[in-house]
């Protein structure tokens, strides 16, 4: 990659007006996650029907190995992203991106259930992608902006691959075993476009640092302190993210098989049509935070909207039940509450905590922290449907998790509200 000194684009990005600065910053890491997003989230598409092994459906094997895949890089991900180096992140997601896509190819070579282990391979490397994308758009004034921008890409985005995913089995002929292969191959080249773009970005500026403290690699010792110093917060919201992480990996996995019980056959514009508006909106409500300069009242706005998820999840799905909402405004809905929640936990949340409490860190560990245990949940609802209740419609399952996590969630969040929001008051007594 060239370096910073001798990239014209990098000082024209130092030099330019802030508005310029972020919406270069934004669209680019946008539409380098979209690509990112297409080489995990296409072959849910496909349903795999009539196809099982072990008295358990094919596509739950796929995903559950997927998940698992993602679980551990998660894990992993703990030491690797909080002590990864800048100058090591743009060859390291050109390397997840390419280990992940071959193995599609493989996946479509080697003959089902023996294929089910590259569902595995492909889940690991890419996640530790978006540790590596978000650690160019942390810690900047305008990181509300970027970060939002780079969330909202993967509600658009898993729609987008849906989608794209659906054409190139219809219109194409392609079958299922190689559309996964097929719809990474088209993105790949925007990727490296895309990528090699957003390594364009000067590093945080002084004023970036001044704003939002000075971020920088944590080794094992400032990892144990930091949890030693937050544990209880970090309990709660860790809970609350496994919901949504659930519920979200859920959705995602298996909409295409609510779609189909809802009467929504052969219709791949579905996907894509009822995520935009939820992206735009998304984009909007977290993009807004930006203009709070206090980084405690903006930790605490960013909880009350996790909050509003949680509830716009029930009750939307409690006015679908009634009938007083047809199934795609529901499922607009549904998805709006949901990502309210989930957006805010892999960008903005954990930006404005270090910020609020002066810690010299990096938001990558908080987030993979979450995560991994975020996936851990995932795993657990996949074996709690199948294995407990496999005899219950994808919709049946889908609806009742809306009322779990509603409950649960909102009581997990108010506890969060309430620990940050007296640590705080003890912290400046320090």
């Amino acid at each position: 990659m060239v370096s910073y000194a001798s990239s014209p684009i990098t000082r024209w990005l130092q030099r330019t007006h802030g508005f310029w600065f972020a919406l270069y910053a934004t669209i680019i890491g946008f539409s380098l996650y979209t690509c990112i997003y297409a080489f995990r989230k296409a072959f849910p598409v496909a349903t795999f029907d009539g196809m099982s092994y072990w008295g358990i459906s094919y596509k739950v094997w796929l995903v559950t190995f997927q998940v698992i895949g993602y679980a551990l890089s998660k894990f992993a991900g703990i030491k690797i992203i909080s002590e990864l180096k800048p100058t090591s992140r743009a060859i390291g997601i050109l390397w997840m991106a390419s280990v992940a896509g071959v193995a599609w190819l493989f996946f479509a070579i080697v003959p089902p259930p023996y294929n089910i282990i590259f569902l595995l391979i492909n889940g690991f490397p890419l996640g530790l992608v978006w540790g590596m994308i978000f650690g160019y758009l942390e810690g900047r004034r305008y990181t509300e902006v970027l970060g939002a921008g780079l969330s909202v890409s993967f509600i658009f985005s898993a729609g987008l691959a849906k989608s794209v995913g659906g054409f190139i089995m219809r219109d194409w002929g392609v079958s299922e075993m190689w559309m996964p292969f097929v719809t990474a191959s088209v993105f790949f080249i925007p990727l490296l476009i895309f990528l090699w773009l957003l390594d364009k970005l000067p590093p945080p500026s002084m004023l970036d640092e001044e704003l939002r403290t000075k971020r920088q690699p944590m080794d094992k010792f400032d990892r144990k302190t930091f949890v030693s110093n937050f544990w209880p917060g970090i309990v709660l919201f860790t809970l609350a993210y496994m919901l949504l992480t659930a519920f979200r990996d859920f959705r995602d996995n298996f909409t295409s098989d609510v779609w189909k019980t809802l009467g929504y056959i052969d219709s791949p514009e579905i996907f894509t049509a009822t995520e935009i508006p939820i992206a735009i909106a998304v984009l909007i409500v977290m993009g807004s935070i930006m203009v709070i300069k206090n980084n405690k009242i903006a930790l605490m706005v960013n909880h009350i909207i996790i909050l509003f998820g949680m509830i716009l999840i029930g009750l939307s799905t409690f006015l679908f039940e009634q009938k007083i909402v047809s199934p795609p405004v529901w499922m607009i809905l549904i998805g709006l509450g949901l990502y309210l929640g989930y957006v805010p936990f892999n960008s903005i949340l954990f930006d404005r905590l270090l910020a609020t409490f002066k810690y010299i860190g990096t938001v990558g560990f908080l987030i993979y922290v979450a995560d991994a245990f975020g996936y851990l949940g995932s795993i657990g609802v996949l074996f709690f449907k199948e294995f407990g209740y496999a005899d219950v419609s994808w919709l049946d399952f889908f609806i009742s998790g809306g009322y779990t996590i509603s409950i649960i969630g909102s009581v997990l969040i108010l506890g969060s509200i309430t620990y940050f929001h007296w640590k705080h008051k003890d912290w400046q007594k320090v």
